[in-house]
């Protein structure tokens, strides 16, 4: 079997659906269980979209556009992140995401508690970078106490 890459699927097919594999996008996207659903991006993108973009070093992220600059740039962040990534450009945007299936539902990025929640969650980051902060912190105190342990 020919593996291909987004790129390729997407202009095939102008959908992608695959298994997340990273924890940037929870709690919205869960790691390795949740199906996501990439449409092919119709640009310039608007905030609180979510793209699959490749990074200049080849790495592909799916992070919430979190501003659009005057320079048409986008400023994003995973929303299980603290730290905002600048300078992604229309070049660098593959598609867009479209939904997610979480245990055999289909949550569409265009459902109401869908957009409450992105409005909450992304409106008082500040917040939110103090949430994560203090997981952050629990993560590495109880991962510290099971080294002690052994």
């Amino acid at each position: 079997m020919n593996k291909s890459t987004f790129e390729e699927e997407l202009d095939k097919k102008g959908v992608l659906v695959y298994t997340n594999t990273g924890d940037s996008m929870f709690p919205l996207i869960r790691k390795d269980g949740d199906l996501i659903v990439i449409k092919k991006a119709h640009t310039p993108l608007k905030k609180y979209d979510v793209p699959l973009y490749k990074r200049d070093n080849g790495q592909y992220v799916l992070h919430r556009i979190m501003k659009v600059k005057k320079d048409g740039t986008y400023v994003l962040c995973g929303d299980n992140r603290r730290s905002l990534e600048y300078g992604i450009t229309d070049s660098h945007i593959l598609g867009v995401l479209y939904s997610v299936i979480h245990n055999g539902n289909e949550i569409k990025m265009t459902d109401f508690k869908t957009r409450l929640y992105t409005h909450v969650w992304c409106d008082f980051l500040f917040i939110r970078r103090f949430i994560i902060l203090v997981f952050d912190v629990f993560k590495l105190i109880k991962k510290q106490i099971k080294k002690t342990k052994r």
